[in-house]
């Protein structure tokens, strides 16, 4: 028996193998790009490793790809396999009962069996770190602060995972309002742990909330080695360093960013995918000029039209598909989508559903100018945007999408609403897009001169 990097018994059967582990674990909790190698490493040394499989099919769902879902099953196998082989502790069966889970298309069930190791061994960074994943694909923020603060006793000064818990928990504190809070241990973490970029990113997250974008950009600034070594985590940072300049009216930094740094590979990674569509989105909405940058984008999306297996990731294909004008995929796109919610067979299908089916069609309609119905649909779809997955900077596309619709149709009172509420969530106040927002909101009332109809529910 090895005991790992966090303090767990685990199963390995050499220390050539636990080292190559250990670097895995590290560096998965890094966003680290060397992730795959360590963990290639490992199973090489260890062929017989179930944990090790485990997690790596846990890691092909994690990128919401359906082609990776028969390489997820045979991981699984293989973990099933070398259980039988040799025996496992409880703890590694549980990484094992979550895979089967989430194969299953029940990734609430998964959590529970990860959520279940915890209560048990509750300084496994392992399990708190992909419980805090999965939970993020799902939006559930509350759930991710009550996961981290129930196991925060195990974690003293002596755990080699304490910053990266810390860095965990400030997000979740500022995905549930909790914004110095969040600042405070976000800093700490990051003390602690340098390569966290997720804690990095969570302070950054705090900028955005409270409208502080020179803040969020001197934070940003000269910290870029605290992310440089991640995969496909850096662009993320970067986009948020790009929504800053954005905030500011800095608009040739923000497409200098782009091209140089968040469309650096022209991947079709949802999560690189939604990086650049919501921020060409906010530069339309905000009358900035894009060029031909939809394109390379509309024309990898519409290879991802029958995914289905995020919601949040289908909603981005389709900016990136309408932005491209590609109607056939959007219409491809769109009738996948009905199926899968009328099926309702996994989790994810009835998600489909609801806020799925309103914000595609919003969204299909604001990019044909039909404003009224796509703030009747946005406007619908926004009371469970939150189940879509995703932060709250990342599903403010839709928001802004929502109010700009409203005002386009002369929705006014309704767009100014939501704004306020948007703001509200904000520690009370208004970034640029808010105050752009109202000055446009008040010159409509101007330029009507007549109360606002109140569209049907």
């Amino acid at each position: 028996m090895y005991q790992d990097v966090f303090g767990q018994d685990t199963t390995l059967t050499s220390p050539k193998a636990g080292a190559h582990w250990d670097q895995t674990l590290l560096a998965f909790m890094a966003h680290g790009a060397t992730t795959p190698t360590h963990l290639v490493a490992t199973l090489e040394e260890d062929p017989n490793f179930a944990l090790g499989y485990a997690v790596k099919g846990m890691f092909y769902l994690l990128l919401g790809r359906s082609e990776l879902i028969d390489t997820a099953r045979e991981a699984l196998g293989l973990a099933e396999a070398s259980a039988i082989a040799a025996p496992i502790t409880p703890r590694e069966q549980g990484f094992l009962d979550a895979l089967r889970a989430y194969l299953a298309g029940k990734p609430t069930q998964a959590v529970a069996h990860l959520e279940d190791v915890l209560s048990r061994h509750p300084g496994c960074t392992l399990a708190m770190k992909l419980s805090h994943a999965i939970r993020f694909v799902l939006g559930d923020g509350v759930g991710m602060r009550a996961s981290i603060e129930n196991i925060m006793h195990a974690y003293g000064p002596d755990h080699a995972g304490r910053g990266y818990l810390m860095g965990c928990h400030a997000f979740t504190l500022e995905e549930t309002g909790e914004y110095a809070r969040a600042e405070t241990v976000g800093r700490m973490g990051l003390a602690i742990s340098p390569d966290d970029a997720w804690g990095l990113h969570a302070v950054a997250h705090v900028y955005d909330m409270t409208c502080d974008a020179k803040g969020g950009v001197a934070w940003l600034t000269g910290r870029e080695e605290a992310w440089a070594h991640c995969n496909n985590f850096r662009y993320h940072v970067w986009w948020h360093k790009a929504l800053m300049h954005l905030d500011l009216g800095e608009v040739d930094t923000v497409l200098a960013l782009y091209d140089t740094e968040i469309r650096q590979d022209k991947t079709d990674d949802y999560r690189d995918i939604s990086n650049a569509t919501s921020l060409l989105q906010r530069l339309e909405l905000d009358g900035h000029d894009v060029g031909e940058r939809w394109e390379e984008l509309a024309e990898l999306s519409a290879n991802r039209t029958e995914d289905g297996q995020l919601i949040f990731a289908d909603l981005h294909y389709l900016l990136a598909l309408i932005g491209g004008e590609r109607k056939d995929a959007v219409t491809k796109l769109m009738g996948r989508m009905h199926r899968d919610a009328k099926a309702n067979s996994r989790e994810m299908d009835a998600l489909m559903d609801a806020p799925g089916l309103s914000a595609a069609a919003g969204l299909e309609a604001f990019g044909e100018a039909d404003y009224k119905t796509a703030f009747l649909n946005l406007r619908r779809a926004r009371q469970t945007m939150q189940n879509a997955g995703g932060s709250h900077a990342q599903r403010d596309v839709f928001e802004r999408l929502t109010i700009d619709a409203g005002i386009r149709a002369g929705f006014l009172d309704h767009a100014e609403a939501i704004l306020r509420d948007r703001s509200s969530k904000r520690a009370g106040r208004f970034d640029g897009y808010a105050e752009a927002r109202l000055t446009m909101i008040d010159a409509g009332r101007v330029a009507s001169g007549c109360v606002e109809r109140v569209p049907a529910e």
